[in-house]
């Protein structure tokens, strides 16, 4: 199982009422991205290149190449984020409690706050409500024993806004994460809001943490624009493999090899 903190990016092919509000983007597609320039899909694909260019020859760039995998296998994990007749991917329940997760059904009254969506039989993926200063007051109780006690939780993915870079209720977020010692993932969202000099800026800054104040956390971290879907395709694929679902055929680093 995974925990995650935003909805699912899908492919427009049969897609469910649940996310007929959502207006898929133009490029949601690998198919569609295809059309582009060799450059800018290789931005798109690996938007760390954005910036590659721009970094001081003795900066380490291999941190954040570590997860590379070929087209090919971002392709084939794809597929999995492409709803269909048989591969449905679906809003499943919402649970408030540790107690209220599947298989349990939804409480009369109660507000939702962890949301799961199954991905076919592949894997389900957890929408937690964010931390911060717009948490719920129970936000504690809820997400700490669900993170600590739940045996099939494969990864957690933090999302930390890139524009504006590490904040102080993200550091919480980082040590709870490590105390409870579980694999988890820092996502960089929001790269499109700021320019190339602060968006380094900040990388280094997450490079830094990562390095010297984290255990548990994958050390690459993964760079998405929402608006751009740049880097969409990269964590799709990550999440593919992470969970058993596709073997790469081409990659720097097999992810779980790193907390053998």
């Amino acid at each position: 199982m995974l925990c995650l903190r935003w909805n699912l990016w899908l492919r427009p092919a049969d897609a469910l009422c649940v996310f007929s509000h959502q207006r898929v983007h133009k490029l949601a597609s690998l198919q569609d991205a295809r059309t582009l320039s060799p450059n800018k899909i290789k931005r798109l694909l690996y938007p760390f290149t954005d910036v590659d260019a721009y970094l001081d020859s003795s900066v380490d760039r291999s941190q954040f190449q570590l997860f590379h995998p070929s087209v090919e296998d971002i392709g084939s994990a794809e597929k999995l984020f492409c709803s269909s007749p048989s591969h449905k991917i679906e809003y499943y329940m919402s649970a408030e409690r540790m107690d209220h997760a599947p298989t349990l059904r939804q409480p009369e009254g109660h507000t939702k706050k962890m949301n799961f969506y199954k991905v076919g039989k592949a894997f389900t993926l957890v929408d937690m409500p964010g931390y911060g200063h717009k948490a719920p007051q129970d936000f504690v109780e809820m997400v700490e024993p669900y993170l600590h006690d739940r045996k099939n939780l494969v990864r957690t993915f933090l999302l930390v806004d890139g524009s504006v870079g590490l904040q102080k209720i993200d550091r919480i977020a980082l040590e709870m994460c490590e105390e409870m010692r579980c694999p988890y993932v820092m996502v960089v969202t929001k790269i499109d809001k700021c320019g190339r000099g602060p968006l380094m800026t900040n990388l280094l800054n997450f490079q830094d943490v990562l390095n010297t104040q984290t255990t548990s956390c994958y050390p690459q971290p993964f760079l998405v624009s929402s608006l751009h879907f740049s880097g969409i395709y990269l964590l799709r694929c990550f999440i593919a493999h992470v969970t058993g679902k596709i073997q790469l055929t081409d990659t720097s680093t097999d992810p779980d090899h790193l907390f053998a």
